[in-house]
């Protein structure tokens, strides 16, 4: 994923700069083949190739340089999921790459708690009904490993809009629907996490009722990714017009929630309405 993101960069940044891969291929003294594979993200760069092709290209931005310089050196870093083996899919894997990378994630959820915010509980009860036995305490203990990212070490924010519908489904019986709405209040109260309810009369387009995540990355300046989870994984959306697309829907479904403040309230009359 991160040579991805490395080589997507250093593509847009040939194009802009309008020069042809035989260019940048003659600068680094190497084939088209190897231009070929750094930009699409099946080989990383040498530090002074990448300064080769950043002076190429007219790229004067140093911060910008240093965050290309630094997503180069992290190409190689071992991530604590490369451990996890193969219960991890693929998909999910990038996606935890995009997420550890992440100083801002914006979540919408219209039909289940998203997975940061989840008790042990109720992510354990989720993932029974519906895997193998064998994949499910690797699962969870994956999920709450991700949750570290909320202790804001790296000045990690949260902002995420739960639509009623995801509220009032929680399984797993009234101690697990009510551990897990406690959980919300207390994880609200955080500096680094914002909750927003969309109730059912919100005025929002139907096809903004799909679960999406915007994720945007460290860097200078930083970049902006969308995930779109379905049932066999998840796509990653990359282009600026599909990203600004979910940006936007994204200012809409929060302009339609209700605020934080009446959001705490709404979750603690629904604590009250548990029957023991």
């Amino acid at each position: 994923m991160r040579s991805r993101r490395l080589g997507g960069a250093l593509r847009q940044l040939r194009l802009d700069a309008d020069l042809g891969v035989k260019e940048a291929a003659e600068a680094l003294e190497c084939g088209q083949p190897k231009i070929s594979q750094i930009e699409n993200g099946k080989r990383g760069i040498r530090p002074l190739d990448l300064t080769t092709l950043l002076n190429l290209y007219g790229v004067e931005d140093e911060p910008y340089r240093a965050s290309l310089r630094r997503l180069a050196k992290e190409i190689h870093k071992v991530d604590w999921w490369s451990g996890q083996g193969p219960v991890l899919r693929d998909t999910l894997r990038d996606y935890l790459t995009l997420e550890a990378d992440s100083q801002l994630v914006r979540a919408y959820e219209p039909a289940t708690i998203p997975g940061l915010l989840q008790t042990e509980a109720y992510m354990r009860h989720m993932f029974t009904m519906g895997l193998p036995s064998e994949r499910v305490e690797p699962l969870v203990e994956t999920r709450m490993r991700r949750k570290e990212l909320l202790n804001d070490r790296h000045g990690f924010h949260l902002r995420t809009i739960i639509d009623v519908p995801a509220l009032n489904r929680i399984a797993g019986g009234p101690d697990v629907v009510r551990g897990q709405l406690e959980y919300l209040l207390e994880a609200d109260r955080r500096q680094n996490i914002s909750i927003q309810v969309l109730p059912l009369d919100a005025a929002v387009p139907m096809e903004q009722y799909t679960p999406f995540t915007v994720l945007s990355l460290r860097g200078d300046p930083p970049a902006d990714f969308v995930w779109l989870e379905h049932i066999r994984g998840g796509t990653l959306l990359e282009q600026r017009p599909d990203v600004q697309a979910y940006a936007k829907a994204w200012d809409e479904l929060t302009a339609a929630a209700l605020s934080p403040t009446a959001s705490q309230r709404y979750i603690r009359d629904l604590i009250k309405e548990i029957r023991p």
